[in-house]
């Protein structure tokens, strides 16, 4: 009997994915899923253990789902991506499999780990077939009128929207049951690399729970996050970034369930407004393949290479620890050491604090995010940190710099998300909480909260010049 396998890396679902539904379209083919955890790698890409975690508890339900349909699921550890070729290329010639389907991964070294597995299972004589699984157009398909990956997000956006409202991406059905179902649910054995516990009501694991929380979302919420997403003290973003790092959903799905509860979604309307966050991630993905030395922390805009980073590994302590004395800075990295998430606006406030007012390298707090997060992801954070740096790619001018008081004042005015972050605040009113040592020397008081490390305005001054510096080194 022929027999097809699927190798699942970041495509955890089995709704929507493309290498499992061409796997299974033979209807008399066997075909057999495989999962292969690779500790060491995840280890060099900084992979943080609630998202280790959060991977083993989706795998197991999917599991499940899988030999609910007949489809038995193997899972093997090893060290390496090397590790890992060697031994997708033995179970192929111990188990004879006919041929091998699997979803493109974008990142420099997956994609040169692919490679190599279709070489060697092309002389072992399997048939290999690869999809572009987690994106909503093909990177290279969306180009300008010259031939040219976009550089600027804006012009990249409404190319993306002319060619969906052409004519949109499938949603690829689920399997149907095959001979044999239920088969035995494999058992995942705890992987060998640090995990931590999930805050189950954040992020609970698995594809049920991603298409229920997306369901829910694309209803009243998606038309209300155009003017409540930058406010952090109120529940109004989708909280799906975990199960799309991952794979546990597609932004197909997001396309067309919110086109379901909203059909004028691709015009400019409130709905929108979401689904060009859910176009930004493709941005990054579309770049990632176009330069792909992104992958390789380096910046998009050659001239900043030239920066001289000053920072201490102290400063940079006090920013990881929420210990910086500027509340909104750190209410939002305590929310991500506690959760391993961070509010969007906050990654932002946070991102511009490190490098424009401590001029720390941005590649520092794009480590410390990747080892934190439990939504990590390499194109997305990369783009985020390097538009926050004014490196990268339709980046803010680099004279653009956060004033972290004021953004709190702006997006937390009564202070509310602080209070629950900074329990040394809790006391402050909200005329203070912004500048809490201010208020308490009025008061008489003192608290129990570090003064600001910097002076924003001094701060600001010094990193104008040294990007000046940079952009024209004489």
């Amino acid at each position: 009997m022929t027999l097809h396998v699927v190798w699942l890396r970041n495509d955890l679902r089995i709704h929507d994915n493309a290498a499992l539904y061409a796997a299974c379209r033979d209807p008399q083919a066997q075909v057999r899923a495989l999962f292969i955890a690779t500790p060491q790698q995840w280890q060099q890409h900084a992979m943080s253990p609630r998202q280790a975690a959060f991977i083993k508890a989706s795998l197991e339900e999917l599991a499940e789902a899988l030999a609910e349909r007949g489809i038995p699921f193997d899972y093997h550890q090893c060290d390496t991506f090397q590790d890992a070729v060697d031994y997708l290329d033995s179970y192929c010639q111990r188990l004879d499999v006919d041929a091998l389907f699997y979803n493109y991964q974008y990142e420099i070294n997956e994609h040169q780990r692919d490679v190599q597995m279709e070489r060697r299972l092309d002389d072992a004589g399997v048939i290999v077939q690869g999809f572009d699984d987690s994106v909503l157009l093909s990177p290279g398909s969306v180009r300008t009128g010259s031939g040219e990956m976009y550089k600027v997000f804006t012009p990249f956006s409404k190319a993306v929207v002319k060619r969906l409202q052409a004519a949109l991406p499938d949603c690829y059905a689920a399997p149907k049951k095959r001979p044999g179902a239920p088969a035995k649910a494999a058992r995942i054995s705890p992987f060998d690399y640090p995990t931590q516990p999930l805050d189950l009501t954040l992020f609970p694991p698995g594809e049920q729970a991603a298409l229920v929380r997306l369901r829910e979302f694309c209803l009243q919420p998606v038309v209300d996050y155009a003017t409540r997403r930058d406010f952090p003290a109120l529940d109004s973003t989708s909280r799906l970034s975990a199960y799309l790092a991952t794979g546990v959903l597609s932004p197909r799905q997001c396309l067309h369930r919110l086109l379901h509860e909203h059909p004028q979604g691709l015009e400019e309307t409130r709905a929108f407004v979401w689904l060009n966050e859910i176009i930004w991630r493709e941005f990054y993905r579309h770049l990632m393949v176009a330069w792909p030395h992104l992958c390789k922390h380096q910046p998009f805009v050659e001239w900043t290479a030239n920066l001289q980073w000053q920072g201490s590994e102290a400063q940079l302590n006090q920013w990881q620890q929420g210990q910086t004395g500027y509340p909104i800075v750190d209410a939002g990295m305590r929310q991500l050491l506690s959760l391993g998430w961070m509010h969007n606006r906050l990654r932002m406030i946070v991102a511009s604090f490190l490098v424009k007012d401590l001029l720390i390298d941005w590649r520092q707090g794009e480590q410390w995010f990747m080892s934190q997060l439990v939504d990590g992801d390499l194109a997305a954070n990369n783009g985020g940190w390097q538009w926050a740096a004014s490196t990268g790619t339709d980046a803010a001018p680099y004279f653009r710099i956060f004033n972290p008081t004021t953004q709190g004042e702006r997006f937390d005015k009564e202070g509310d998300f602080i209070r629950q972050w900074v329990p040394e605040l809790r006391d402050v009113p909200a005329e203070g909480i912004h500048q809490p040592h201010v208020w308490a020397k009025k008061q008489g008081i003192k608290l129990h909260y570090p003064e600001p490390m910097v002076d924003h305005k001094v701060a600001r001054k010094q990193t104008l010049a040294a990007f000046e510096a940079a952009k024209d080194p004489r």
